[in-house]
């Protein structure tokens, strides 16, 4: 007899911001695929991750946990295969699991993917042109170069496997994409696009991070600033003013980032065609999100890391026709460490009591949850490694986002031993959406800030991360 229960195809990008997707607004972008996604399902406002950075996003996607549980913490602590995640689980209740693209959580045999009946994934970051990729295989997996773009070789992966699928059994694919993670490398056929444009510039290109703590100008990822000639793809003249540097490098930067994002919808595009064409559309969850988000020029950076919107917030589409209605949208706020919840309550199996997130399906057929959470936990652990950002945590309310810079490795791998004085900052996010002005030492916000830090004193104790609270009294 054969399984009905959904299907699952969970498509992820990696550094995609939300604000570079139309069916979000974007002043910057279109993306007529992915917007097909949104237009079947629900738009999700208000999803965020537990710490803006690829590896510890990932890890707490597959096991439902924060980072201080699941030991990825930053780039240089890779996952244990060994591990409880949701692929596992939907593998050992009888479906089919794979996994294509993108990884990012190590390599060899104790950190390659488990709990998945066949992958192919990117050793690291992965090339855009001609990768390696790493195949399914004994010790860890089997290494060699394919021929081709990135973005296309992983769909045509995917669109293989799915061909020879058992038909009788469900499916949970993971279709991980490369793109458009630095270095924006666009393959040929969208080479072209944006030539004779003006991409409009961010509100906040010309930060002078004034008002603020000082991690914010201590922060090495000013466009232009701070990127490599393979960034821009020409050199840099050392004659530019910062302003007329951030000015001329954001439009090179911004055009090849929108480039390696068209092929993704393209690709996603035939995705969705293939499961038309199967009629496997209405037993389909569908998803399209990002590992965390980007700055794209605002507050004159690239790449992510801070507590600030831009970076933390991930895009989040779903669609799924027999319970989701078509053009919803939701604002409810909804983490990363949900999403396995989800795809097991999706299954019909019980979310272990380990895995610290909360299905949100609720949210998706349009209920109201009345004790869904009103605020979220949020910790950066990698001190100064790469770009310079210090470590920090907070929390973060519909209205208001409480940050508190601790500035110190604490001796995790792959960050800088150095200590630096704590600092608070606190943004009004309905009266300064753009967070230019730390609100913290104001008096009329002393209320705020106390009920805040008692809240972030709660949230850390419940998801049983209490390192460091001795310092936020």
């Amino acid at each position: 007899m054969a399984d009905t229960r959904p299907n699952i195809l969970f498509i992820m990008a990696d550094d995609h911001a939300a604000h570079a997707m139309s069916c979000y607004g974007s002043r910057i972008n279109r993306t007529p695929h992915l917007d097909r996604i949104a237009e079947g399902g629900m738009r999700l406002n208000n999803c965020f991750c537990t710490n803006s950075i690829c590896t510890p996003s990932r890890a707490t996607i597959l096991a439902g946990t924060y980072n201080h549980i699941n030991g990825c913490t930053t780039l240089s602590t890779p996952m244990d295969n060994r591990l409880l995640t949701f692929p596992k689980l939907l593998q050992a209740s009888g479906y089919q699991t794979a996994i294509f693209g993108k990884w990012h959580l190590g390599i060899g045999p104790d950190h390659c993917p488990t709990g998945f009946d066949d992958w192919a994934v990117l050793p690291g970051q992965g090339l855009y042109h001609n990768p390696d990729f790493i195949f399914r295989g004994p010790n860890g997996g089997m290494r060699r170069v394919v021929q081709g773009y990135v973005t296309d070789l992983i769909t045509d992966m995917c669109l293989e496997w799915l061909q020879r699928r058992d038909r009788s059994r469900p499916w949970c694919l993971l279709y991980h994409h490369k793109a458009p993670h630095r270095a924006w490398e666009p393959d040929e056929k969208h080479a072209g696009l944006y030539l004779n444009e003006e991409i409009p510039e961010p509100p906040t290109l010309y930060d002078d991070y004034s008002q603020r703590a000082s991690a914010a100008a201590a922060a090495e990822m000013r466009v232009g600033v701070h990127m490599e000639r393979f960034d821009l793809k020409c050199e840099i003249s050392p004659n530019l003013s910062e302003h007329d540097l951030r000015k001329w490098a954001y439009q090179r930067y911004i055009k090849d980032y929108l480039r390696v994002i068209a092929s993704i919808d393209d690709n996603v595009g035939r995705v969705l065609d293939y499961l038309d064409a199967e009629g496997l559309t209405e037993n389909t969850m569908v998803i399209y999100t990002s590992d965390q988000g980007f700055f794209l020029g605002d507050h004159g950076w690239y790449d992510k890391r801070f507590m600030y919107e831009e970076s933390l917030r991930m895009p989040f589409i779903v669609r799924y026709p027999r319970e989701i209605a078509p053009g919803t949208v939701n604002d409810d706020i909804i983490l990363n460490v949900d999403f396995a919840p989800l795809f097991l309550d999706l299954a019909g199996l019980p979310v272990p009591e380990t895995f610290q997130g909360r299905s949100f399906r609720p949210l998706l057929r349009g209920e109201r949850v009345p004790d869904w959470r009103q605020a979220l936990y949020y910790r950066y652990w990698m001190h100064k490694a790469h770009h310079n950002v210090y470590a920090h945590y907070g929390i973060r309310t519909r209205r208001y986002k409480l940050i508190y810079y601790y500035a110190d490795a604490l001796g995790q791998p792959g960050t800088i031993d150095e200590t630096y004085e704590p600092e608070w900052e606190l943004f009004d996010l309905e009266k300064d959406p753009y967070e230019l002005h730390n609100v913290y030492a104001e008096p009329a916000y002393a209320a705020t800030v106390r009920e805040l830090t008692e809240e972030l004193r709660r949230l850390q104790v419940e998801v049983g991360d209490e390192r460091y609270v001795k310092d936020v009294d």
